[in-house]
């Protein structure tokens, strides 16, 4: 006679939890959820393990850093800086960096990850944005990420104001001008904002705040909502053998898929731990406290905030009086200018829907060949902001060169009208070019190299026929409706 085996405790609290929370189901249901494994999807993943070790050193760093503006005479083991007058944030910040144990490490790991997150996250969107990924049902989704990259611009922002050094007071000024130069209210943002008359005394509170909490706070919300979504719509994969719109051929996220993700984390986390220890960033120590009645000399914004002072430098210093007020249109235009090129990232998606009237889903990604407009699209707003980023330092280029800033400046203000341009001209032509060159392999096959004399003495290329695979990968896609008119028949799209 047999007797059943009782379950063990083990066992029995599994039994009550999935009783209650229902984990078991949504364990079998999620945790075998297919993932499509290709290289560009680790972008996604550096983005968010940055986030991870943004959140760690930046918890780290709060238990030591003082936010407040009062100003004090340090004493630290800095000694060229011993016996000068300056605020708690500034004199916590040297603290840290000398002698907080691991405490410069800390600071350098959180700035480099801050980078490599914006960078990341930039990356990431180039590669939703030109594998055409971001459509029905995934605008929401695409709109999500965009709103992160938005909040990460501020939150560098915020972040690297903090120290109150020289250097970071300089980009205050900067946002104080740009405050300033909004018509009837911008005196009243710049006194809200700083709390008095500039330079204030609450903006590094403030700042801390924004910082720290809220930001931050919305920032994993949205990380939350963006991972769920990736979850409920499913992940895109490249067409090929086997894969449709209505499936994912890849690896389960139990156990493969997690143990990868597990060990490209801490890949991401060393990665950033070398940069930190080998490569100095923000050496606030060089720069001094800040003082109003000072400007740091070569004073350059992070990466991903140059643009946007390129815009004001290369701007003409135009200035009109309207009933008795004066407008600077030298920064009004660009601080307008700058929300709408990041409004524009944000609304495409809808705007490529409703241009080419595709309404139907879409979860297998395009060739970026396949979609010369697009393509070209994104190429020029690249270009553009790369020549916006040099115009940011155009006082470096025109030292590093030795040529007249007037030259620099000048040069920068046509490119950023012409390269665009031809950038986008030269992307879609290239685009049409690899089309051409797809359908020839389609027609004919893969080149050999192999020179064959024929009966008659004429010489031809021996072509071998490609597989069904490389067949269907190249015939695989549909041809969309453009952004452009369509051009006449005998010119291939």
């Amino acid at each position: 006679m047999s007797t059943r085996e009782l379950p063990g405790r083990g066992e029995r609290v599994a039994d009550w939890f999935d009783g209650r929370l229902g984990i078991h189901t949504l364990g079998r249901k999620y945790l075998r959820k297919v993932f499509p494994d290709h290289w560009s999807f680790l972008l996604g993943e550096i983005c968010l393990y940055s986030f991870v070790v943004l959140i760690l050193t930046g918890v780290y760093l709060t238990l030591f850093f003082h936010p407040s503006m009062n100003e004090v005479t340090y004493h630290g083991s800095y000694v060229p800086l011993n016996g000068v007058r300056m605020s708690e944030a500034y004199a916590s910040t040297l603290d840290i960096s000398f002698d907080v144990r691991g405490g410069l490490l800390m600071r350098q790991v959180h700035h480099w990850a801050a980078l490599v997150f914006v960078a990341g996250m930039l990356t990431h969107m180039m590669r939703h944005f030109f594998t055409g990924s971001f459509r029905k049902p995934r605008e929401v989704n695409w709109v999500f990420g965009w709103s992160l990259l938005l909040l990460a611009l501020f939150e560098g922002l915020f972040g690297y104001s903090l120290p109150d050094d020289l250097l970071s007071g300089t980009g205050m000024r900067f946002v104080n001008g740009a405050l300033l130069s909004v018509p009837v209210v911008g005196t009243y943002l710049s006194m809200f904002l700083f709390g008095g008359e500039y330079p204030g005394h609450d903006i590094v509170a403030r700042f801390y705040s924004l910082h720290i909490l809220v930001i931050p706070g919305i920032m994993a919300a949205l990380v939350v909502a963006h991972l769920i979504l990736v979850v409920y719509h499913k992940h895109t994969q490249f067409a090929g053998p086997g894969r449709t719109e209505r499936n994912v051929v890849g690896t389960p996220f139990m156990p493969v898929y997690l143990a990868k993700a597990g060990g490209f984390f801490f890949l991401v986390f060393g990665a950033l731990a070398l940069m930190a220890a080998v490569a100095s960033i923000n050496p606030v120590w060089s720069y001094g406290p800040y003082r109003a009645d000072q400007v740091s000399t070569g004073a350059q914004p992070d990466w991903y905030l140059g643009f946007a002072e390129g815009l004001v430098r290369i701007m003409p210093g135009w200035e009109i009086t309207l009933w008795g007020h004066t407008l600077v249109l030298g920064v009004l235009i660009p601080i307008v200018v700058f929300p709408l090129l990041l409004v524009l990232i944000g609304v495409y998606p809808f705007l490529e829907a409703r241009v080419t009237g595709d309404k139907g889903e879409h979860h297998l990604l395009d060739r970026p060949r396949n979609r010369p407009v697009r393509t070209g699209l994104g190429a020029a707003w690249i270009s553009l902001y790369l020549v916006l980023l040099a115009g940011g330092g155009n006082d470096i280029v025109a030292t590093r060169l030795h040529l007249s800033i007037n030259t620099v400046t000048w040069a920068i203000r046509i490119a950023v009208f012409v390269v665009p341009v031809a950038v986008f001209v030269v992307t879609r032509r290239i685009c049409l070019g690899l089309q051409l060159q797809d359908r020839e392999r389609v027609l004919h096959g893969r080149e050999t190299g192999v020179i064959k004399r024929l009966p008659h003495g004429e010489y031809v290329e021996v072509h071998e026929p490609l597989s069904q695979a490389e067949l269907h990968t190249l015939t695989a896609h549909q041809r969309p409706g453009e952004l452009v008119r369509h051009e006449p028949r005998g010119n291939p799209r």
